[in-house]
């Protein structure tokens, strides 16, 4: 088994203020460089069968952060076309898509196999990435293959389980859900049980790269609820269960939630809400899962990294992100005043960097995909 290589090892000493400016587009994204970024992929054609098994969850509980996240929008430069969809209240609605998902169509692909919805993306989203990080590892966002065997994979019909996992003591490696724009969403605490938002890690958007430059969020995309609408999930657990945004389906105020984020909808179904304090997102999982393998919900998509992890970069923040056009990219950062700069390129075969350090030094590095 391959798991999504994310660890961060590093202690953080932040000082952390409720000036929340760099972060403050969690709530609304920008969208601008969606067909720049993202690629269709095309269906795979085997089914999968499996019996679901039901985890117990540890007694331990970790301290958890409850700071409020900032709620003022980032502009918003463009919007994939609303497309009708059936609801999923009834369950005896039959589905060609998984609502929420039909809102980014062109470039997120969704289709049956068996007794599961099979997601494909190449996990990057429209909206802009990595600008307010400031904890910084030197990683950054390529397209991954999330399609085939390697497809994102959820319940047609999850039920609740009798002993539920949370995300306090568990899951601090892969994905805990799948945001509706592709991109996967991890446990709100990385690796050593900090909050990942908290301790400067995440851009303007909740996310930021793992060890395998793979993007993926750490707090609910609460921005897709601009595209997708009150009424229609911005995200899905792995267990198969919805997460809405912060109002109901029907745009009432949102209900009292329980330790998992989540509550019985008055359809009588069973589903998650993105909040703007901890847990954020999905606080585990709520419904039936087939397994907790390595800490992560095991079957999930790998992502293969094709260079070697980096490190650290003390001081860092990152200031800007761009992608002049399809497979060029650009992130800057400031490190004491100076500016840097890593230029890279991305094709079917092959990856190049040119690193320019705050000093001025100038690097590159080649790999093949």
């Amino acid at each position: 088994m391959q798991f999504h290589e994310h660890p961060h090892e590093h202690p953080h000493h932040h000082e952390h203020e409720h000036v929340l400016d760099r972060r403050s587009a969690l709530r609304l994204g920008g969208l601008g460089l969606g067909g720049l970024l993202l690629a269709a992929c095309a269906p795979s054609k085997g089914a999968i069968t499996s019996t679901s098994t039901e985890l117990a969850t540890s007694s331990t509980t970790a301290a958890t952060a409850t700071a409020d996240v900032a709620s003022t929008i980032a502009s918003s430069t463009s919007a994939p076309a609303s497309q009708a969809t059936t609801s999923s209240t009834a369950a005896a609605t039959v589905l060609n898509t998984l609502p929420g998902f039909d809102e980014f169509a062109s470039t997120v692909k969704v289709f049956t196999s068996g007794d599961y919805w099979q997601v494909e993306s190449n996990g990057l989203p429209a909206h802009n990435m990595m600008v307010g990080i400031t904890s910084w590892q030197q990683q950054v966002p390529l397209p991954m293959t999330y399609k085939g065997s390697n497809a994102w994979q959820l319940p047609k019909q999850p039920a609740l389980a009798t002993n539920p996992v949370s995300a306090k003591t568990s899951l601090f490696r892969g994905a805990i859900a799948l945001a509706v724009n592709g991109v996967p969403i991890f446990n709100a605490l990385n690796n050593r049980g900090e909050d990942a938002f908290l301790v400067g890690e995440l851009d303007k958007w909740g996310g930021h790269c793992g060890r395998a430059d793979d993007y993926h969020y750490h707090v609910a995309p609460l921005h897709l609820a601009t595209i997708v609408g009150s009424a229609k999930p911005i995200a899905y657990a792995l267990d198969g269960f919805a997460i809405y945004g912060s109002t109901e389906p029907d745009g009432s105020t949102m209900k009292k939630l329980d330790e998992y984020n989540g509550h019985v909808g008055t359809d009588g179904v069973y589903h998650y809400h993105g909040t703007t304090t901890y847990p954020y997102i999905n606080g585990g999982m709520r419904g039936v899962i087939r397994g907790v393998v390595g800490d992560q919900v095991d079957p999930q998509p790998s992502a293969k990294p094709l260079r070697p992890a980096g490190t650290p970069l003390q001081g860092a923040s990152i200031t800007n992100f761009s992608s002049p056009k399809t497979g060029q990219y650009a992130l800057e950062y400031s490190q004491s005043g100076k500016t840097g700069l890593v230029e890279y390129t991305v094709s079917d075969t092959a990856l190049a960097f040119t690193f320019t350090s705050p000093t001025g030094a100038v690097t590159t590095e080649k790999y093949t995909r």
